[in-house]
């Protein structure tokens, strides 16, 4: 399998620098690289109503992300705690 090739969006970089330990930074970062390996590993979910959009769990975080096979790209849009993650901004 090839690799992929994982991009943040600029919001869920953002979102990331904001979490409030090093040691959570650390491990959500660990588990966005290995997104590039495997883009659907065990314990990923499908998001219903949304095209090509997964889901994984990091503890009390979720990171949002989509994934495209025709390039090998996994693009990140957020990573929010799992109360927040899926409210719509108004």
């Amino acid at each position: 399998m090839a690799a992929y090739r994982v991009v943040l969006k600029r919001s869920a970089a953002k979102e990331i620098d904001d979490l409030s330990t090093n040691k959570e930074r650390q491990h959500i970062v660990r588990r966005i690289e290995a997104l590039s390996l495997d883009p659907r590993p065990h314990g990923s979910e499908k998001l219903a109503g949304l095209t090509n959009r997964y889901r994984i769990r990091q503890v009390r975080y979720r990171i949002v992300y989509s994934i495209e096979d025709a390039t090998l790209t996994v693009i990140v849009f957020k990573v929010a705690h799992r109360k927040e993650v899926y409210r719509k901004s108004t």
